[in-house]
């Protein structure tokens, strides 16, 4: 992890002015990559509920600092040696993208005595060197992994693809949304479509408009890396 910002308050001030910016009924997950407690205890001080991490090697001593004190969401890939462990210390795992994947966390949960709410990660761009199922192959993921006992189905998650101007990824944010919806309407045995996680930092206001209910944010709160 980078040293810590020197100039505190810097955090909480950028908490605050983004939070007065959202509206009602939308989560802000701080993307925590390579910050270090006390940059994500001052974001949580600041009003801050759920934190995102990507990797376990990061999350680790976070969580065992600060414990209950936000929720905590897996939104980098989950590789499978580290599966039990995601399980056991994340409330939320925002990148389940195959049966495989949702049937090794849906293993680990159980013999954790625990159900794992999770979400479907869709690749809006269709990039091949990418994470994520294919938006067209997305509903059939859902419907085979909703049998599953130890895992439920909250919402989609998406990145869109790298561009220099932003608003190019509306057309990409509207398309998970519909799917989205479409999902929801199936009306899929313990499938909840809950939760829209989409846009970041120079995009959340895009993703917003185009119905997220969820929006991971990093540099807006913590400053570049």
């Amino acid at each position: 992890m980078r040293p810590h910002n020197k100039v505190m308050g810097v955090i909480s001030d950028n908490v605050r002015s983004l939070l007065a910016g959202i509206p009602a009924g939308v989560t802000v997950v701080a993307a925590a990559k390579s910050r270090t407690v006390a940059e994500i205890e001052e974001a949580i001080d600041a009003g801050i509920t759920d934190i995102g991490e990507n990797y376990l090697q990061e999350a680790v001593p976070v969580i065992g600092a600060l414990g209950d004190r936000a929720r905590w969401h897996f939104i980098g890939h989950v590789q499978k040696n580290k599966a039990k462990h995601v399980v056991r210390l994340f409330d939320t795992i925002q990148t389940v993208d195959s049966v495989e994947l949702a049937t090794l966390l849906d293993a680990h949960a159980s013999k954790n005595g625990r159900t794992v709410p999770v979400l479907v990660e869709v690749n809006s761009g269709r990039e091949e060197n990418k994470h994520g199922v294919m938006p067209e192959d997305a509903v059939a993921l859902v419907r085979r992994i909703s049998t599953l006992d130890n895992i439920r189905v909250k919402g989609l998650m998406t990145m869109g693809p790298f561009m220099e101007d932003f608003s190019g990824l509306r057309p990409y944010f509207r398309e998970t949304r519909m799917l989205f919806e479409e999902i929801a309407s199936l009306g899929i045995a313990n499938v909840a479509m809950e939760v829209l996680s989409m846009g970041m930092s120079d995009s959340y206001d895009i993703a917003i408009e185009e119905g997220a209910t969820m929006v991971r944010i990093g540099t807006r709160i913590f400053g570049p890396r």
